[in-house]
C-alpha cells in the first residue's frame, strides 16, 4: 500500500533503526509482496500459516528498498537478502514496530478516538457513539463490522483492518473533516497489534463470553488479548468505561486502575457511575430509567432488547469521557437507531407476528437476544439457528442449549459452513436441542420459521446479522436473512414487499 503519491520519508522519519544504521528513502509501506513498489518498505510479519519472510525474496524483485521483520523473517530471506541487500530492520515485535511506522507514515488521525472490545455489543456501542456524536454536531464516524459509516463511509474486510488499511483510513477520514471516531477493538486485532498507535482518549468493554477459541485456545488468553486495549494502548490519562455486571469487568477495572486511567463503571449496582436502575419493555422499545452522579435520568428508546440498555450506557460513557456534558449526551438518546443486523425489525407478518435478525453467533449472545426480545413478545418466540464452519467447534453444542432454554421452537440450519460438513455442524447444535426441526437449506428454515408464526408470536433470526452472502467452501453466495425474511412474508401472505 503506498502513501501519497511523491512522498518519502526515511527510515529515522518513521521510528525505525536498521542493522548497522543503514538508511533508505521510503516512497510507500506495503504488508503484500505484490503491492510493493521502488523504495516501499515491506513488513514480513509472522502469520498463522506462513511468515512473511517467505515473501521478501519476491518483495526485492518488485523493488523493496527496506524490510521489517523478526529475526525468523530474517532468517528466512537470508540469502535473498546477501545478494539484494536493503536495510533491514529486525523488531522483536515487527507487528507494534509497523503500527508505529504506518502511523507516522499516514500522519493523521480524527482528533477524538474511541475503541470498545468485548465478546458482543462492539458494533452497537461504536454505532451508538457515533449517534450521540452526529447529534450534538460533531463530523463522526464508526468503524468495525458493518464498515465504516457515518460523515464518512467505506467497506471492511474486517472488524479491525489492518494496521495500514487502518492508519490509511484514519488519515482519509481526518482529511475529509471527521473529528470524532469510534471503532470496534476486536480480539485478534489487538492480538496482532494492528490498532497499536491509535491515539485513544477512551476505551469501552462491554462482556466476555466464549468466542474464538480456535485462535485464542482458552479464555484467559482471549481475556488478555481483550485487555491489552486498556493495559497497552489507552493511554494512562485515558478513560475507561467498563461494564461492571460483566463478570470480568472488575479485573478489566482493576487493569486500567493500575495504569492510572479514570474508570466509569456501567451497570446495576451501586457502584456503578452510570447506574441502570429500571427497564421497562415496550411493543417498539423500552424505558430506561438511570442515574449518573447519583441523579436519576429517564428516557424511551426505541431499541429492542433490555441488553441494548448496557450498549447504550457504554455509548454514553464514552461520549462523556471524550469530553461531551453528560447533560447533553443524556438528551439525544432517544435518537439512537438500531445498528444494522442487531435486533433489527425487518418484516411482520399479516396477524402482526415481527420477525427480527440478529448478529448473535455465541452461547452468551444466543442466550442474551432470545431472553431480551422475550418481554417483547405475547405467544411463542420462534428462533432459526447455525454456526458457522471452520470456527471454534466447542462453542456449537452450547449454542443449541442457549436457544433450547429461551425460545419455544427451534430451526437448525446452516449459518458459513466454509469447507466444513453443514450436516456435521448442524448435528452439534442438534445434540444440544433434539427436538429442533433441522433444515439444511437456510432460506427454507426462514420460510417455514415465518409459516409457523401465528398472532401474538415472534421470530428472531440469528447469526449472520447484516451479511449479505453465505460462504460454502470457498464460494460466497448471495444471501442476507432480513431479505429472506421479507420474501418469505409477501410470499406467504401475498403482500407485494
Amino acid at each position: 500500500m503506498a502513501g501519497s503519491a511523491g512522498k518519502t520519508a526515511s527510515l529515522a522519519d518513521l521510528g525505525l533503526a536498521a542493522r548497522g544504521g543503514a538508511e533508505a528513502r521510503i516512497t510507500g509501506v506495503s504488508l503484500d509482496s505484490r503491492a510493493v513498489r521502488e523504495g516501499h518498505l515491506f513488513a514480513a510479519l509472522p502469520g498463522t500459516r506462513v511468515h512473511g519472510g517467505e515473501f521478501i525474496t519476491y518483495a526485492l524483485r518488485m523493488g523493496a528498498g527496506a524490510v521489517l521483520t523478526d529475526a525468523a523473517g530474517a532468517a528466512i530471506a537470508a540469502d535473498a537478502l546477501a545478494a539484494h541487500p536493503v536495510p533491514l530492520v529486525v523488531a522483536e515485535d515487527p507487528r507494534q514496530a509497523l503500527a508505529y511506522a504506518a502511523a507516522l507514515w499516514f500522519a493523521a488521525q480524527p482528533d477524538t478516538m474511541v475503541a470498545v472490545t468485548g465478546t458482543n455489543g462492539k458494533t452497537s456501542v461504536a454505532s451508538f457513539t457515533r449517534q450521540i456524536w452526529a447529534a450534538l454536531d460533531h463530523p463522526a464516524a464508526s468503524i468495525g463490522t458493518t464498515g465504516v459509516e457515518g460523515a464518512f463511509s467505506a467497506p471492511l474486510p474486517h472488524t479491525t483492518p489492518d494496521t495500514l488499511t487502518l492508519h490509511r483510513l484514519l488519515a482519509a477520514m481526518a482529511d475529509d473533516g471527521v473529528t470524532h471516531a469510534a471503532m470496534e477493538a476486536s480480539s485478534h486485532g489487538l492480538d496482532q497489534r494492528r490498532m497499536d498507535a491509535v491515539r485513544l482518549v477512551a476505551a469501552g468493554y462491554t462482556n466476555l463470553s466464549q468466542d474464538h477459541l480456535d485462535y485464542h485456545g482458552d479464555m484467559d488468553s482471549y481475556f488478555t488479548a481483550k485487555a491489552g486495549l486498556f493495559a497497552r494502548l489507552l493511554p494512562d490519562d485515558g478513560v475507561a468505561v467498563i461494564n461492571f455486571d460483566d463478570p470480568r469487568g472488575a479485573d478489566m477495572a482493576a487493569i486500567a486502575r493500575a495504569r492510572g486511567q479514570r474508570v466509569i463503571g456501567v451497570g446495576q449496582g451501586a457502584d456503578a457511575d452510570l447506574r441502570l436502575l429500571v427497564q421497562r419493555a415496550e411493543p417498539e422499545g423500552q424505558i430506561l430509567r438511570f442515574s449518573w452522579d447519583g441523579r436519576p435520568h429517564q428516557v424511551r428508546l426505541g431499541l429492542i432488547g433490555a441488553f441494548q440498555a448496557e450498549n447504550v450506557l457504554v455509548a454514553a460513557g464514552l461520549a462523556i469521557a471524550a469530553g461531551d456534558a453528560p447533560e447533553r449526551v443524556f438528551a439525544v438518546l432517544p435518537r439512537l437507531t438500531t445498528v444494522r443486523g442487531r435486533m433489527s425489525h425487518v418484516a411482520t407478518r399479516a396477524n402482526g407476528a415481527p420477525v427480527f435478525v440478529d448478529y448473535a453467533h455465541t452461547p452468551a449472545a444466543v442466550a442474551t437476544a432470545l431472553a431480551a426480545l422475550r418481554p417483547h413478545v405475547l405467544g411463542r418466540l420462534i428462533c432459526v439457528l447455525g454456526a458457522g464452519g471452520d470456527r471454534d467447534r466447542a462453542k456449537r453444542p452450547l449454542m443449541g442449549h442457549a436457544a433450547a432454554a429461551h425460545a419455544d421452537g427451534i430451526y437448525v440450519t446452516d449459518d458459513n459452513p466454509r469447507s466444513e460438513d453443514p450436516a456435521a455442524i448442524r448435528a452439534a447444535i442438534l445434540a444440544a436441542c433434539p427436538e429442533a426441526t433441522e433444515v439444511g437449506d437456510r432460506a427454507e428454515a426462514i420460510l417455514r420459521a415465518v409459516d409457523a408464526l401465528g398472532p401474538g408470536d415472534a421470530l428472531l433470526i440469528l447469526g449472520k446479522g447484516h451479511e449479505t452472502g453465505q460462504i460454502v467452501g470457498d464460494t460466497v453466495y448471495p444471501f442476507d436473512d432480513a431479505e429472506q425474511a421479507s420474501i418469505a412474508v409477501a410470499a406467504l401472505d401475498g403482500t407485494d414487499r
